[in-house]
């Protein structure tokens, strides 16, 4: 489904602040795969997925989604097909609109050229969805964003993303500023949904104990590169210390968040 294929990107190029953050990676990307990405501050995961969301653009490689070329797209254009949630819950929802316009919105996003209005039928089927995050959330319809918690936010950008039917989604740590209780929730749903709907996902996570349970396929990432893929079989025996002991292995260096890591906040 994605293809990236010698993909570097250099930042201040030319200046004492040159920071080659992708370095000539070569990725593909099947229908269905559910790949967990962990690494250290700095390894390049979400520049990783800023490259294929289309927020920048390679310098150098090219960039496929299910056979197009799609390296210089702008995001804007990649957005019909690939969903994505940030870190911040306030960035996936507009504050000051309602709960079922923001939902329309991003409904009708995954349905091009077809003409939907927030009808009865509409607000129902919207309130059908609701019902499966367990928050009360479809007795609000009326309510501006604005009034909802973090955890519900997010809950209700993933479901937004689910219902827009993208080809491809990107987490990008979509649990680390949630408390415990919210960030279990929104991780069940988050594999819930991307079985029930059979989603092609990438995850950034800090947490190498998620990083293996979920998923079929791992990817570590230090210095803009990836240094292991792993899927199948063998990632189903992998533990979080032999996960670090592979990166010493393979870069003869300490993991600079062992204690963190290994620890499984």
């Amino acid at each position: 489904m994605v293809r990236l294929k010698d993909v570097s990107i250099i930042f201040n190029k030319g200046t004492i602040d040159e920071n080659r953050a992708i370095n000539n990676i070569n990725l593909s990307i099947n229908e269905g795969d559910f790949i967990t990405i962990i690494g250290s501050n700095g390894a390049g995961k979400t520049t990783l997925l800023n490259l294929i969301a289309g927020t920048y653009l390679p310098s150098s490689g090219k960039i496929f989604v299910n056979d197009k070329d799609v390296t210089r797209q702008p995001e804007y254009k990649r957005a019909k097909y690939i969903g994505r949630i940030f870190q911040n819950p306030l960035l996936g929802t507009s504050s000051n609109m309602s709960l079922e316009d923001n939902m329309m919105i991003t409904y009708k996003k995954g349905f091009k050229g077809l003409t939907i209005s927030l009808n009865k039928k509409m607000r129902q089927f919207f309130t059908d969805h609701l019902v499966q995050l367990d928050m009360n959330l479809e007795n609000r319809m009326k309510d501006n964003v604005i009034m909802l918690s973090g955890g519900q936010r997010q809950a209700l950008t993933l479901l937004m993303m689910v219902l827009s039917h993208p080809d491809l989604i990107l987490l990008d740590e979509h649990t680390a500023a949630l408390d415990p209780k919210n960030a279990a929730l929104v991780l069940e749903l988050t594999t819930r949904f991307i079985e029930e709907y059979h989603l092609t996902t990438m995850m950034i996570t800090h947490n190498m104990s998620h990083a293996i349970q979920y998923g079929n396929r791992l990817l570590m990432m230090d210095s803009g590169e990836i240094i292991y893929d792993v899927e199948g079989e063998e990632k189903k025996k992998l533990t979080v210390e032999k996960l670090v002991e592979k990166f010493h292995q393979i870069k003869k260096k300490t993991f600079e968040t062992d204690e963190v890591l290994l620890s499984g906040e």
